[in-house]
């Protein structure tokens, strides 16, 4: 039934633009559980200290359905040791991966919403590999951030 608006009755409430997000203090998710461009961005801005941690976690995503030893995830990634242990403490931490009882490691992230949020991050890197970058550098290095903003040429 439409009503002012473009508003239409369905089940037990009045779907439209506002009705098919979440109300309330959380960042907005829309009706398919899949986060806002806003709350990727948070997202990989407080989970990555490094783009390492982001290709570590979308390789082990790739390869879900099995555990990684330390080894083949350095080999994977074409990395050091040290870069794959921190990116796992790091994403261990966060809720997105478990280290198995041999070392190894799988991801899985603790719910359905890390889930989505990864599943964003991972599309968002895809599309836009140079502006996810940017955004993990900013956020791990806020002065030098500042100091190169210093430099750009101010439209007025």
């Amino acid at each position: 039934m439409a009503g002012q608006g473009g508003l239409r009755e369905r089940g037990r409430g009045l779907e439209g633009p506002a009705s098919s997000r979440r109300i309330g203090n959380r960042n907005r998710i829309d009706r398919t559980g899949m986060p806002s461009h806003q709350e990727i961005s948070n997202f990989i801005r407080t989970t990555f200290r490094s783009v390492w941690a982001l290709e570590l976690l979308c390789y082990l995503r790739q390869h879900r359905e099995r555990s990684l030893s330390h080894g083949e995830m350095v080999m994977g990634l074409r990395g050091s040791d040290l870069v794959v242990t921190q990116s796992v403490d790091t994403l261990s931490a966060a809720g997105l991966v478990i280290a198995e009882a041999d070392g190894s490691v799988r991801y899985r992230p603790v719910t359905a919403e890390l889930e989505a949020l990864v599943e964003g991050a991972e599309a968002m890197y895809a599309k836009s590999p140079d502006a996810v970058r940017r955004m993990i550098v900013s956020a791990a290095n806020p002065g030098i951030t500042a100091f190169a903003d210093a430099f750009r040429l101010r439209k007025d």
